[in-house]
């Protein structure tokens, strides 16, 4: 019974709680709005046209003048269009957004982590190197392999726009012109050709094709080569499992793995090879540019 009058008095606690702040809620949404406060608030939008100088200029912001501009858009002479440092910010952040994305999907770095994982993989190391290693690895090479598309850019696109002698969507076509002339290099024709006419695009030649063609089709060449050299690399350390596993059986001792015991002869092989140096600047020269 005690219970039951606890829990009735902190239900009619709440309740009368509640039923007051409903009140100073009414009383608060019946009183007016000063006028001063409803005119100093109040959004307007301008515009502003200039007949003499080829330009127009849209822009929001609050009526005091405290206010910075949020979009502004300038019509060129030759009818291009400009916009706002503010939008451009915007622009470039979410460009960032998807940096990742076009650093994997559209430089060297799908190849080398591709190789690199399956390396690992024959030699029987499970997490050595790790994969922080292996990306920062991968990372660095795919810089080294990129610097001179990457120095085109800088030099057609990057450096122009920023001297203003070209708009950013002059810029951003300019980019786009050394990037599809690497990917165009690594993609096989077969592969190229298949997303062509999946895609129904109608190209004469193959600097004519979007990029959003060309990256799914470079993508896909860049898979199947980086599988045909890690087949080869598998081939030397299979036979090493195999022959451990042919000895170990000879010797009757089935019970102990092969892999622990071919891991030492894997790893002197690869040291006398000089296998990171050798595998290394082999990823690096297959890149045609």
């Amino acid at each position: 019974m005690l219970k039951t009058k606890l829990i009735a008095a902190t239900l009619a606690v709440f309740s009368l709680l509640f039923m007051a702040s409903s009140a100073w809620a009414v009383d608060d949404l019946a009183s007016s709005i000063p006028a001063t406060a409803a005119s100093g608030e109040s959004m307007t939008v301008t515009a502003m046209e200039k007949d003499s100088g080829a330009a127009k200029t849209i822009a929001k912001g609050s009526s005091s003048g405290s206010g910075i501009p949020a979009f502004t858009m300038t019509t060129n002479a030759n009818g291009g269009e400009d916009y706002s440092v503010n939008l451009q910010i915007l622009g470039l952040m979410t460009m960032l957004g998807f940096l990742p994305a076009m650093v994997i999907l559209m430089t060297s770095f799908t190849r080398i982590v591709v190789v690199m994982s399956i390396l690992r993989q024959a030699m029987g190391l499970q997490q050595t190197p790790s994969n922080q290693v292996i990306i920062g690895i991968a990372m660095f090479l795919t810089f080294f392999i990129m610097a001179p598309v990457f120095d085109k850019v800088n030099d057609t696109a990057i450096q122009p726009y920023i001297n203003e002698e070209i708009s950013a969507r002059e810029a951003f076509d300019v980019a786009q012109v050394p990037m599809k002339e690497f990917m165009l290099a690594q993609t096989r024709v077969k592969d190229l050709e298949t997303f062509v006419n999946m895609s129904g695009v109608e190209a004469e030649n193959p600097e004519d094709v979007p990029i959003t063609v060309i990256i799914p089709a470079f993508i896909t060449s860049e898979l199947k080569t980086a599988f045909q050299i890690g087949f080869m690399l598998f081939l030397p350390f299979l036979i090493i499992d195999l022959v451990v596993a042919s000895v170990l059986m000879a010797m009757g001792m089935m019970m102990l793995s092969p892999m622990i015991v071919s891991l030492p002869f894997k790893l002197m092989l690869f040291v006398l090879v000089d296998g990171w140096n050798l595998i290394l600047s082999t990823l690096a020269g297959s890149f045609t540019t």
